[in-house]
Parts: C-alpha cells; sequence; structure tokens
C-alpha cells in the first residue's frame, strides 16, 4: 500500500510558484501595476503605477493627441507582456533552471554598454523640470510638444558620443 502511494506522489507535479496567465488576466484588468505586483517586484509595480496615473492624466488636457493616446495603449500592452514574461522566468527559476541562461535565449537582446556617464540622470531631471514647469502653465504643453523631437536629437548625440569614446580607447 506504501509503495502504490509512493509511486502516485512522483507523478504529482509540483504547482509553479507564479500564472503567467493569471499576470497576464490582471494586468489586462487592472493596467496599474499589477501584474508587478503579482510578480513581487514591488517597486516595478510602484513605476507602472506612477507612469500609467500620468499617462492617464496628460490624456485630460487633450493636447498632444494621438501620441500621448498611443504612448497610453503601447504602455498598457508592454505591461502585460512583462508581467507574463517575468512570471515565466520565476518559475524556471523555481524549477533550478538557469534564469539568465532562459532570459538571454527568450529575448536575445544585448546587454547595453555602460558608459557610466550622468547623461540619463540629467536628461530625467531636465525633463521632470520642464513638465513641472508645464504643469505650473510657465510653459505650454502645445509648446512642449512642439519640441518633443530634441529628445531623440539629444539621445542621438549621446549615443554619437559614446561611439567615439569607446573608438578612442
Amino acid at each position: 500500500m506504501n509503495n502504490k502511494k509512493e509511486q502516485e506522489e512522483k507523478y504529482v507535479a509540483e504547482r509553479a510558484p507564479k500564472s503567467p496567465a493569471l499576470a497576464g488576466i490582471l494586468t489586462f484588468f487592472f493596467p496599474i501595476g499589477t501584474g508587478a505586483l503579482y510578480n513581487g517586484q514591488i517597486k516595478k509595480a510602484i513605476f507602472f503605477f506612477l507612469a500609467f496615473s500620468g499617462l492617464v492624466t496628460l490624456q485630460t488636457s487633450g493636447r498632444g493627441q494621438p501620441f500621448l493616446a498611443l504612448c497610453l495603449a503601447g504602455f498598457c500592452i508592454y505591461q502585460i507582456y512583462d508581467a507574463v514574461h517575468t512570471a515565466k522566468l520565476i518559475n524556471l527559476g523555481y524549477l533550478g533552471e538557469d534564469i539568465e541562461k532562459q532570459a538571454r535565449s527568450v529575448d536575445e537582446i544585448p546587454e547595453p554598454v555602460r558608459s557610466g556617464s550622468i547623461f540619463w540622470g540629467l536628461v530625467l531631471i531636465v525633463l521632470g523640470g520642464v513638465l513641472l514647469l508645464a504643469n505650473y502653465q510657465i510653459i505650454d504643453y502645445d509648446t512642449l510638444f512642439d519640441f518633443w523631437p530634441l529628445i531623440i536629437i539629444v539621445i542621438g548625440f549621446k549615443f554619437i558620443m559614446d561611439y567615439v569614446s569607446r573608438e578612442k580607447k
């Protein structure tokens, strides 16, 4: 009798800790970081909540459309993908597989080169300051959205400068 019970226990698969389907469903219906929260990523959930709230708030002004609406839709789709993908990676790690190896094989995106510069910190500070000035109506959002291509130009310039500095080394 005990031998039969032991054999039955062998065939019972252990339940995975996270359900990718549940993570995706939660995020689909509540795109405020619930998928990241379900996966145990508190900081990411807070960031997603703030980003989603900011994008929804910008929708109310009616300016910057349809660009802002596309950003909001893309952000919601990204949250679903991220929640499902993270739940799968958590399950792979739980089952004893190498998470880093699986992540590389799934994404196949090379690790970004770390430049050690303060560029991204400065970009965020300037962007935050400009948006704060727009909130206090010192700068008009219409004027701000007229100059959004400057952000792309500055980032492109940064990439060129990084390339030149790597080539010198």
